[in-house]
């Protein structure tokens, strides 16, 4: 029996979801890497952090883009505004953690 035909996906989904696997493979990387580095003092130094902050930033920010394509692009014409608010409700509020933890993370090590 044949299939419907299947509408094709978007084509930033596959830059998407590369760009979202390879962000969070060197956000894992990372973590392990640094979980072993220390310097003479028992500190890692700050700016390695920011090897892991950018890796959860573009997974973040990949994971928004294949929601944005999932939500909004593929809605109907009479529910895209709708479903662009609460699309910028959402990706605002994973920004906001994102920054809420690098902010945090930055704080206490100039508070140690």
């Amino acid at each position: 029996m044949p299939q419907p035909d299947m509408p094709s996906p978007h084509p930033l989904r596959k830059l998407l979801l590369i760009a979202e696997f390879t962000a969070l493979a060197i956000l894992l990387g990372s973590m392990a890497w640094l979980s072993g580095q220390t310097g003479d003092d028992g500190q890692i130094q700050p700016a390695w952090l920011l090897i892991p902050a950018l890796a959860s930033l573009g997974v973040f920010l990949s994971f928004i883009g294949l929601m944005y394509l999932r939500w909004v692009a593929a809605a109907e014409t009479a529910n895209r505004f709708r479903h662009k608010v609460i699309f910028s409700l959402l990706a605002v509020t994973l920004i906001g953690v994102w920054v809420y933890g690098v902010a945090n993370t930055w704080f206490s090590l100039s508070a140690s």
